[in-house]
Parts: C-alpha cells; sequence; structure tokens
C-alpha cells in the first residue's frame, strides 16, 4: 500500500484539491458577472483532466509505460469518473449549499477521457517515433 501512495501522491494531494473547492461556500462570487455561463462546467472538465493526468502518470511511474495499455486506461478513466459521482452525491446530500448535478459528472467524464485519452496518444507516438 505504501509503494502505490508513493506513486500516487500527486493524484491524491490534487484529489483533495478537487474534494475542497467542490464543495466549500463560494456566496455571491458565483454569481459575479467575472464569470461566463458554463465557466462551472468548464472547470470540472479541467479539474477531472488533471485529475486523470495524475493518476496516469502515477500508473505509468508505477508500472512502466509498457503497462500502461488501453485497458488500465480505462480503469483509470473509471476511478476518476467514480470519484467525481462521489462528490456530486456528497454536494447532492451532505453539502446541501451545492447542488450535485448529472452535467458536472458529464463533464468530469469528459474531462477524464481527453486526459487518458492525450496519455495513450502520447505514449503511442513516442513508441512508434522514428528517429
Amino acid at each position: 500500500m505504501k509503494q502505490v501512495l508513493k506513486y500516487q501522491r500527486p493524484a491524491l494531494w490534487w484529489a483533495l484539491f478537487i474534494f475542497i473547492i467542490c464543495n466549500i461556500q463560494f456566496g455571491s462570487v458565483g454569481k459575479s458577472h467575472l464569470f461566463f455561463p458554463g465557466f462551472d462546467k468548464v472547470t470540472h472538465c479541467g479539474l477531472f483532466f488533471v485529475q486523470a493526468v495524475f493518476l496516469g502518470s502515477g500508473f505509468i511511474r508505477q508500472y512502466g509505460v509498457r503497462h500502461f495499455t488501453l485497458m488500465a486506461g480505462i480503469r483509470a478513466f473509471f476511478i476518476v469518473v467514480l470519484y467525481g459521482g462521489i462528490i456530486e452525491l456528497l454536494q447532492r446530500y451532505v453539502f446541501t449549499w451545492r447542488s450535485g448535478e448529472w452535467d458536472d459528472l458529464f463533464c468530469d467524464a469528459v474531462g477524464a477521457g481527453m486526459a487518458i485519452f492525450a496519455i495513450l496518444v502520447t505514449l503511442y507516438a513516442s513508441a512508434n517515433a522514428k528517429d
């Protein structure tokens, strides 16, 4: 277990950051004219993109580049989306000043999917690069 935590430390710190940022009360800040409609969705997408990159990076550092296959990418994707689902359930039932929304979970999944796709494409390109 200690070995897993060694490689996933950035992902765990980022997960804590997501937990805090998704569950604090913003008050009137969220209603500011500085935020455009859909800002929340873009933020969810970006937060979970970074989460998936950190998780994928941890898998690569722990097991090696050759072991980060499509199945490993799918596993990382589902871990990140599951975490997003937990955050949305907490927003809906525990942190009642926030609202858990399906749209947010969808944006979490889009961000995670973009990150895993980017990791897989990058690994494939670097493995098949011609010198």
